[in-house]
């Protein structure tokens, strides 16, 4: 099987472009904090009073980020982005019954959810949106119409789904939750997928869960973003070797399918080097056609190729936490720990 180069980093500037009481912890690793499920529960905030709008900003940029993942696969996809007081689901393929537990455990209600953002209208993307919303007037449904409309096309799915819906466009910010959220362009073989680039005070986060190569719209958000989220699918040869169909692995290997772990590792390495990266989550494994270890062995090796050394492993620890980049293959059937940053620190 020819392999085909997916990475296509852009050669001029885009229209787009931008210049540039808790204990004491390591100066090196102040910035960001995991918490573990039951230190979540123990150490939840408690909601405050909405304060001034004059004051959201610079409440806004002090505040920690958030995230956790709920599963992330062919099996299903969403995840939390934002703070404790509000943010946002990235895509509705996740149970809401398991969705709310997890948040629970962590401290967190469905109360805090302002809205669901969705990338595309695959099924393990969308199968639980409308269940999700439903009883919840609190959340809307953010993607473009023609997102929308190829999701009632292709599902057995309540036409209401249309009345919790709030159109969004590529390129165009929008504020929810508290953020600055843009859509930008991923090639995908869904209805007109999407990744999501989000600023919230401080901090900078970029999403793309299913992309066949990296575009220059995904090469300039991801280059923005200190923490990323990003597919490493499969492994090629765990592919080539594979039971799919012949169809199935073309679908798979081409530019409008899904990214392999050299191609990702690449990438990374790119941004490692270039960008503002410290913080990468592999998402969307194939279980088939690849393994979590092949797939951190792949950046790991690519980081240290480029000169960033090893990567943390996400954990807590001194040592982890101390890396320039740290890393983390996001679990397809559970959820993640919950991942709190920090401001970084001028």
């Amino acid at each position: 099987m020819a392999r085909k180069l997916k990475i296509s980093i852009p050669t001029h500037p885009s229209l787009f472009d931008t210049p540039e009481g808790r204990e004491a912890i390591h100066p090196a690793i102040e910035d960001f904090v995991i918490k573990s499920r039951a230190k979540a529960v123990e150490q939840a905030a408690t909601p405050s009073e909405t304060p001034l709008i004059e004051a959201i900003s610079e409440r806004t940029s002090a505040e920690n980020l958030i995230f956790i993942s709920f599963g992330s696969g062919s099996s299903g996809n969403c995840a939390y982005i934002g703070t404790r007081r509000e943010g946002v689901l990235i895509d509705a393929g996740i149970d809401p019954d398991k969705v709310r537990d997890a948040l629970r455990v962590n401290g967190l209600s469905f109360d805090c959810v302002k809205g669901v953002l969705l990338t595309h209208d695959h099924s393990d993307h969308v199968r639980y949106v409308y269940k999700m919303v439903r009883l919840r007037k609190n959340i809307a449904v953010y993607c473009t119409p023609k997102t929308l409309n190829g999701l009632l096309r292709r599902h057995n799915i309540s036409r209401r789904i249309k009345d919790y819906h709030s159109p969004i466009y590529k390129e165009f910010p929008f504020q929810l939750a508290g953020m600055t959220v843009t859509a930008f362009d991923v090639s995908h073989d869904g209805t007109d997928n999407v990744g999501f680039y989000i600023e919230g005070g401080a901090h900078r986060f970029a999403v793309a869960t299913d992309l066949g190569h990296i575009t220059d719209r995904v090469d300039h958000y991801m280059r923005l973003a200190r923490i990323v989220v990003i597919e490493a699918n499969y492994d090629a040869e765990m592919l080539r070797t594979g039971p799919y169909s012949a169809y199935l692995k073309s679908r798979i290997v081409a530019n409008n399918g899904h990214l392999d772990n050299l191609d990702t590792a690449r990438f990374v390495g790119s941004l490692a080097i270039n960008g503002n990266l410290e913080y990468v989550f592999l998402c969307h494994l194939s279980q088939e056609n690849n393994l979590p270890q092949k797939a951190l062995d792949a950046v790991s090796a690519e980081l240290v190729r480029v000169g960033m050394g090893e990567p943390g492993d996400c954990s807590n620890s001194l040592e982890s936490l101390g890396r320039r980049i740290k890393l983390m293959a996001l679990p397809r059937f559970e959820c993640s720990p919950l991942m709190v940053f920090r401001p970084k620190q001028a």
